[in-house]
């Protein structure tokens, strides 16, 4: 399946990676320029200042002398910066980029072992503690993400280099891992290798590594005290201080992960993990495990996910919580953890066509993901708020983690490159297969082609989405039987129409032979031309949270399609707490090209609370009136573009 993306909205993006983030990222890991770094909270021991990451490969290599600088997952950056580039020169060939990426892989050779390890803060400041704590190490995890890396950068150049280092990596710790005698019986604290084995397995279809992503899925709980126990026994350095006092739900380690039904711990680890496990149960037909998966599923959506799509409640362990604790202040969604969640529902898509997984995707993808960089590629957000006030960020230290405006760069830097890895390579979240059906799961403007036996399938999207809700999509089919397109009518939709124009003549979809199933529309596209128009109802609509969560009561969110809307300060002014949005005021929605590189804007008639300033902190009645305001949102993912401000998303709602 090749796809390929022309459309405006996307396309403005994926030119954003390629001409301003990949450039300036570059520059970052090479500490080549001149900006502030930022911890992504207040913690001493968050390193800031520099990033090193190029360096410390170099070291590593032994081209330079000196130590290691930075987290000990550091090399993730480059791998994912890698990631991005190869997408980018897939869609965009550039001989000098090229070129770049081309010593970044020559500089990882060098830097990887003869035995095939590869991880630049032990190879130069621990050589003899390798794998001896793996709660903390994230040796596996930037493995995996160097497969990564090297899968696709092979895919996009050809480079049987960048494989090479990554066979020879997998081979090593294929070579080290496993439940046989002499091998080690762990898994990694940080989940993330298992996706990187399963995408080497499906290149290569070496089954080895299949089954090695399987034993590190099914090894987790299995031992609950492993990580404490190589805690206890290594005398190395502490890697990450103070991990080993995690609770076992930070590691998703506290039951057999056949037993797991719930969303527990660091939200990025959790979504990676099931990203991983939903990719085996996929490739195997294992229901155990995809029973797994869809009980995660089920509580993530249902309980533990925020409107915008993000997860993670809270800022101590990045982790969710409980079931409906979803603070708008204090909760930490952060851009990785959404980016998972899409790697994470594309995978339920391989397991069941079901709709509300290309809901999900859609969610995270256009609000708490897109949230996560500012409109100039160049400053990023590590969390994204559902509401802020700048003098409780700036003088709460329980909420140190909510900035205000996007820095330029963040001492935990796993997010920008992870951004720049998504964007890069959207095309392949726009369509998915089922056995022989091709399911559309975004409204993306773009071309795809499967190929058959017989022949192919061209598959073109035309839309403005979401400006628009009409979405037309053309089907050339050369093979000789009826191919089946399944497309995703949204949940968040209550009307959807249009029609369907075939060889036999045209009908609307009411009238001919559509079948629904799960949240997709089904079309047998026969041998020849196929015409699929949809309608979407675009009218921006009010959501409410459920009353179990305690935060949003009596408030209420806008949203317009998959975008969440907000109010910010700059247009509405401050103490935002006091708007209110009566219930049946109208929401009128226009489309403003020169505001924040074009947006959709709502608008309503609204209240804001005047309050009476006598009377005291505390009162026995309500001295409080009201006065007329205008209330103006804008997409979500566009806040903070404007310097520093108020923004909220839930708003006070008037009956």
């Amino acid at each position: 399946m090749k796809t390929v993306v022309n459309d405006t909205f996307w396309n403005r993006y994926k030119e954003l990676v390629r001409t301003g983030m990949i450039p300036y990222q570059w520059k970052v890991l090479n500490d080549d320029i001149d900006i502030k770094i930022e911890k992504e909270r207040n913690d001493a021991s968050i390193p800031s200042e520099k990033s090193h990451a190029i360096e410390n490969f170099k070291i590593a290599a032994g081209r330079t002398k000196g130590e290691h600088y930075g987290w000990v997952f550091q090399d993730s950056d480059v791998y994912k910066w890698l990631e991005a580039a190869a997408y980018t020169l897939k869609n965009h060939w550039d001989d000098d980029l090229k070129k770049i990426t081309d010593e970044v892989v020559d500089l990882i050779a060098d830097a990887q072992e003869k035995s095939g390890y590869l991880n630049t803060y032990f190879t130069i400041m621990e050589p003899d503690h390798k794998y001896k704590r793996l709660g903390e190490s994230h040796e596996l995890y930037c493995a995996g993400h160097f497969i990564e890396a090297a899968v696709a950068y092979h895919q996009a150049t050809g480079s049987k280099k960048a494989l090479d280092i990554a066979i020879k990596l997998a081979d090593h710790i294929d070579a080290s891992f496993g439940p046989e005698d002499g091998k080690i019986h762990g898994c990694d604290g940080h989940e993330e290798v298992e996706i990187g084995l399963m995408r080497l397995y499906h290149l290569t279809g070496e089954k080895r590594y299949l089954k090695l992503s399987e034993y590190f899925l099914l090894q987790r709980g299995q031992d609950p005290d492993f990580f404490k126990r190589q805690f206890r026994e290594d005398t190395g350095k502490p890697a990450i201080g103070g991990l080993y006092n995690a609770p076992l739900t930070y590691f998703q380690i506290h039951a057999p992960i056949l037993e797991q039904d719930s969303a527990e711990g660091h939200a990025v680890r959790l979504v990676y993990m099931c990203t991983a496990l939903a990719d085996v149960a996929a490739s195997t037909g294992n229901k155990d495990l995809e029973a797994v998966c869809r009980k995660i599923w089920r509580n993530i959506v249902d309980k533990r996910m925020f409107i915008t799509g993000g997860i993670g409640s809270t800022v101590n362990g990045e982790s969710f919580t409980l079931d409906y604790d979803l603070p708008n202040d204090t909760m930490y969604c952060e851009t990785c953890a959404s980016i998972g969640l899409i790697f994470f529902a594309r995978q339920m898509l391989r397991l069941s066509a079901d709709g509300e997984f290309g809901d999900v995707m859609e969610r995270a993808l256009y609000n708490t993901a897109l949230a996560g960089m500012a409109l100039d590629g160049k400053h990023f957000f590590y969390v994204n708020p559902l509401e802020v006030v700048p003098e409780k960020s700036e003088k709460d230290p329980t909420k140190s983690h909510v900035k205000v405006v996007r820095p330029d760069w963040l001492g935990c830097a796993c997010c920008p490159p992870n951004l720049a890895r998504l964007i890069a390579s959207v095309e392949d979240y726009v369509y998915s297969e089922s056995g022989k059906d091709i399911l559309v799961n975004l409204f993306i403007k773009s071309e795809m082609v499967r190929e058959y036996e017989d022949g192919e399938v061209t598959v073109r999207i035309d839309a403005d989405y979401p400006r628009s809700g009409k979405v037309q999509i053309h089907v050339d089919n050369s093979t000789k039987e009826a191919v089946r397109i399944g497309v995703r009518v949204p949940g968040w939709c209550d009307k959807a129409g249009g029609k369907i124009v075939a060889g036999n003549g045209e009908s609307t979809i009411e009238d001919c032979a559509v079948v629904a199933e799960k949240g997709f529309w089904y079309t047998e596209c026969s041998t020849g031309a196929t015409d699929i128009e949809l309608e979407l109802d675009m009218t921006p609509r009010r959501w409410y949270a459920s009353p179990l969560v305690s935060e949003d009561v009596n408030k209420v969110s806008i949203a317009r399609g998959p975008q969440v809307f907000c109010a910010e300060g700059v247009d509405n002014g401050d103490n935002l707490h006091l708007l209110m949005l009566p219930k049946y005021a109208a929401l009128k929605c226009s489309w403003q090209d020169e505001l924040l590189e074009g947006v959709e804007v709502i608008e309503a008639d609204g209240l804001r609370t005047v309050a009476a300033r006598e009377g005291g902190l505390y009162r026995t009645t309500k001295a409080e009136t009201s006065e007329p305001a205008k209330i103006k949102m804008i997409p979500y993912y566009a806040w903070a573009n404007r310097g520093r401000n108020e923004m909220r998303v839930w708003l006070n709602e008037k009956e």
